[in-house]
């Protein structure tokens, strides 16, 4: 009996030695896997960027869209111009009676002129609000091509992501292997196309 508790006591102590160098080999070969899999993850990470002004400057839906912003803002700087040269004639012609117009009718050209001044800011403000939503629904037309190019180019590429680089930004290094922008321009130009 005596040897028996002392053979157990023995026994047990080898047992829980043995258990702990298992338990520390095991996460010995857990770290090395994690580490493995980062390495492997690292490499795997990969970064594009497209320029946006060369996009802007060969991409012949770009193009196509800045004529037809000019046109609109042309258009728009007709119409005033044309209210303008109107209200000026009227203008003038008010002026040339003003020595001999009444009080009343003096009155009355005042409150012409502010109707004119008035109407001019008015149309002038309206046409500037639909400039500008008729420009932001462009850009998010171009902004919805893009990503809509990027999503399918980036199937077979596997970028983690891909970031747009315009002149004066953040980004204060690239490396040219990383630049898609000429897949992007002739990606947007084939499907323009068709």
């Amino acid at each position: 009996m005596k040897y028996l508790s002392i053979f157990l006591s023995c026994a047990s102590l080898i047992l829980v030695g043995i258990l702990f160098y298992l338990f520390f080999n095991h996460t010995e070969q857990i770290k090395k896997i994690s580490e493995a899999e980062k390495k492997t993850a690292a490499s795997h990470f990969r970064i594009a960027y497209f320029e946006t002004d060369s996009l802007e400057a060969d991409c012949t839906y770009f193009k196509d869209l800045q004529v037809r912003a000019r046109e609109k803002q042309d258009a728009m700087d007709g119409e005033l111009n044309k209210m303008e040269r109107e209200y000026q004639k009227r203008i003038s012609e008010l002026q040339a009676k003003a020595s001999t117009m009444s009080p009343t009718e003096s009155e009355k050209a005042q409150q012409e002129y502010a109707g004119m001044q008035q109407t001019y800011q008015s149309r002038k403000q309206l046409l500037t609000e639909q400039l500008y939503k008729y420009n932001e629904e462009l850009k998010a037309d171009i902004r919805k091509k893009i990503e809509g190019f990027l999503k399918d180019y980036n199937k077979q590429m596997n970028y983690a992501f891909i970031f747009a680089n315009e002149p004066n930004s953040f980004m204060y290094y690239q490396d040219t292997v990383y630049n898609i922008t000429q897949d992007l321009v002739n990606g947007l130009n084939e499907g323009y196309k068709k």
